[in-house]
C-alpha cells in the first residue's frame, strides 16, 4: 500500500502522521492514473475517515486505568460523547477545493521523488509508493 505523508514548507515536522492507502482499483493502472483521480481517491476516503471518527467522538467510552494514566501524561483525558453537533462535509465541494487548491498552487504532489504539476499528468502507483503532499507557505506582507 502506499504511503502518504504531508509537509509543509519551514516546517520540520510532518502536517500528519504518515498513513498507508490501499489503492482503490480505479488508479492502479499500469499506464499510470491521472493526478485528478488520485486526487479525488485521497480527499473522498479522508472524508469517509473524518466521518467515522465524528461518529466514533460521539460514543461514551470506558477507559482502563493505563490509559487514564497515559492520557494524563499527555496533559488531556478524553472520554468520548462530545457534545459538539457534526460538521456536516460535502465530498464533491472537498474534492473541488482541494483541486483548486493545487491550481492555485497551495501544495505540490510529489510521488516517489517526482513533482507533478498537471492534473492530467499519469501517475504510475505501486504498492510501495509514496506521495507526500507538501503545503507551500505563503510570504507575509509581499
Amino acid at each position: 500500500m502506499p504511503i502518504v505523508s504531508g509537509k509543509s514548507l519551514g516546517q520540520r515536522r510532518p502536517l500528519f502522521a504518515d498513513w498507508s492507502w490501499p489503492l482503490p482499483e480505479e488508479v492502479s493502472r499500469p499506464e499510470g492514473t491521472p493526478l485528478r483521480t488520485i486526487l479525488d481517491r485521497v480527499v473522498r476516503d479522508q472524508v469517509e475517515a473524518f466521518r467515522q471518527r465524528q461518529q466514533q467522538d460521539q460514543l461514551v467510552r470506558v477507559l482502563t486505568a493505563r490509559q487514564i494514566d497515559e492520557a494524563a501524561e499527555r496533559g488531556r483525558i478524553a472520554m468520548g460523547g462530545s457534545e459538539v453537533p457534526q460538521q456536516p462535509v460535502d465530498p464533491d465541494a472537498a474534492v473541488a477545493t482541494a483541486l483548486q487548491a493545487f491550481q492555485d498552487g497551495l501544495f505540490l504532489v510529489v510521488v516517489d521523488g517526482i513533482d507533478y504539476t498537471g492534473l492530467d499528468q499519469l501517475i504510475p502507483l505501486q504498492d510501495d509508493s509514496r506521495i507526500t503532499f507538501i503545503r507551500l507557505t505563503l510570504l507575509a506582507g509581499g
